[in-house]
């Protein structure tokens, strides 16, 4: 059975850092895309970012380029994403995902979200 788990999320002040991870268990990690997605309330979910299954490529929403980072751990099952420069507009739900790398858009499996409240 696959499992992701994230931890991480709280609250924070604008201007601040959070860093989230997403520990995977149940398939073979290393074969896997991650993305980070999140929805705010009243909003649809939408990409924050994705690291290929080598670490090779990552990828960006505009929103948070420059500002947020993806990365993982093969050795450790996690991926992680560190968001620093926080905004209130950066509240949502978020939550991670998995995508088998020949279909890197098509995300198989979810968490169950951790929540990241951003104040002004």
């Amino acid at each position: 059975q696959v499992q992701l788990v994230e931890t991480g999320g709280g609250l924070v002040q604008a201007g601040g850092s959070l860093s989230l991870s997403c520990a995977a268990s149940g398939l073979t990690f290393s074969t896997y895309d991650m993305g980070w997605f999140r929805r705010a309330p009243g909003k649809e979910r939408e990409f924050v970012a994705r690291v290929s299954w080598s670490s090779l490529n990552t990828y960006y929403a505009d929103s948070v380029k420059g500002r947020f980072t993806i990365s993982r751990d093969n050795t450790q099952n996690t991926v992680y994403l560190q968001m620093n420069i926080l905004k209130p507009e950066d509240t949502a739900v978020y939550y991670c995902a998995a995508a088998y790398y020949t279909t890197p858009h098509v995300y198989d499996y979810w968490g169950q979200g951790t929540q990241v409240t951003v104040s002004s």
